[in-house]
């Protein structure tokens, strides 16, 4: 059984067990969090789209650890301007191990 779901603004398609790296949520590692932003359920053959999300489905995550992504670096330069820019971001995330599918 897979779904979809919506954090951070983004879409995930998620499996039980699998481990996922999200936009951060703010919740303690090792507890439970529910997404109730499910668009879509399906196993096998049978698919269940949401009218936007799927009434009465969720999807229950551990949160595993708390993190930030490899830098991004920014460079901007206008030629001929002497003008040049240096930027860097990380940006940080959540990381959690899908425990169960309902719905």
């Amino acid at each position: 059984m897979y779904a979809v779901v919506k954090t951070g603004g983004k879409q995930y398609r998620v499996v039980a067990g699998e481990k996922i790296k999200v936009e951060q949520i703010p919740a303690d590692v090792g507890a439970e969090i529910t997404l109730d932003q499910v668009l879509m359920v399906g196993e096998g053959e049978s698919v269940k789209i949401g009218t936007p999300i799927v009434a009465g489905a969720k999807v229950t995550a551990k949160v595993v650890a708390h993190g930030r992504h490899d830098k991004v670096n920014i460079f901007k330069m206008r030629r001929r301007k002497h003008y040049q820019k240096h930027q860097g971001h990380r940006q940080n995330y959540t990381e959690l191990e899908i425990a169960g599918i309902s719905g």
